[in-house]
């Protein structure tokens, strides 16, 4: 079965979206139990598509405060980006952030309109957790809306290179803390239940 990403406990932001103290936990897995090669796969993809949108979320932080810190000049910033999965013909900092902010919600989309509804009917018990990711689907999606209203700062004002660090940290936490969150959920009723991920 594959293992979930655990949470680090590190906190960028100084502000918080949630209590993560009030998430529900789903049924404990039975000792010893065996899982059919079908769901281990399942549980295997969901961590290798949150690696990656973990993996671009890194690369965005040191592609931006290098931009930002005139570190690193926009031409070579583009070439690195051209060998990241989410290519732009023409690189800016917003439209890749802008990029990777429709793909995570489309990532949770699909998660709530199939992912989320599939396992509920299939096991009730999993009903909590399934509301509770859902909510936060809905929280993040007000934290990248922010994104947008950064971006606008960064291009239009002076502090603009403050704001969109903020709003990428704030980012960073609420993403990471829930894939975190999400995984350790739903890994073993995926591999129980199965699904085609």
């Amino acid at each position: 079965m594959a293992t979930p990403t655990p949470d680090d406990g590190v906190r960028r932001s100084g502000t918080t979206v949630w209590d993560e103290s009030e998430r529900p936990t789903g049924p404990v897995p039975e000792p010893g139990r065996p899982y059919p090669p079908g769901g281990v796969a399942a549980g295997r993809q969901l961590v290798a598509v949150h690696n990656h949108l973990r993996s671009e979320l890194r690369e965005i932080h040191v592609l931006v405060a290098q931009v930002v810190d005139a570190s690193l000049d926009p031409g070579t910033a583009r070439s690195h980006l051209n060998t990241m999965t989410m290519r732009q013909n023409s690189w800016t900092v917003g439209t890749y952030c802008a990029t990777y902010c429709r793909v995570v919600t489309m990532h949770h989309t699909i998660e709530d309109q199939s992912l989320f509804t599939y396992l509920a009917a299939a096991d009730e018990r999993l009903g909590p957790v399934v509301d509770r990711l859902a909510e936060e689907h809905r929280i993040i999606h007000g934290v990248l809306e922010s994104i947008d209203s950064a971006l606008v700062a960064f291009v239009s004002g002076p502090d603009g290179a403050k704001v969109l660090r903020e709003a990428l940290d704030l980012l960073s936490d609420t993403l990471l803390s829930h894939l975190a969150y999400e995984e350790r959920e739903l890994i073993e009723p995926l591999a129980r239940l199965g699904f085609g991920y």
